[in-house]
């Protein structure tokens, strides 16, 4: 049975706003890269959902480091894998809302 990718607001805005960081500081190339990068990330985790590490094992909370800079966290609920955020690496380690 295939599992059912969706997005929380919050996780598409650090999205979009990644983007729109990665556009004006590095061009569209380095853009259309992390994109990609995501997407690649998310066609293996429909078919490896335990990819990440545990995060948060309370909450079934888990992680992946796209590129060195931003982390993904996501959670299984059911079969529905739900992106929850994405997070600078580079920002303090509180900022973290899960």
């Amino acid at each position: 049975m295939a599992l059912e990718l969706k997005w929380t607001k919050r996780a598409d805005k650090k999205f979009d706003r990644t983007l729109e960081y990665l556009s004006t500081e590095w061009g569209d190339q380095v853009t259309k890269s992390f994109v990609g990068k995501v997407y690649d990330f998310l066609d293996l985790l429909i078919d490896y959902p335990k990819l990440g590490s545990i995060e948060n094992k309370e909450k079934g909370i888990r992680g992946f480091s796209i590129i060195k800079q931003i982390n993904i966290f996501y959670r299984i609920k059911g079969n529905t894998i739900i992106i929850l955020d994405f997070f600078d690496n580079r920002q303090n380690q509180k900022k973290k809302k899960f």
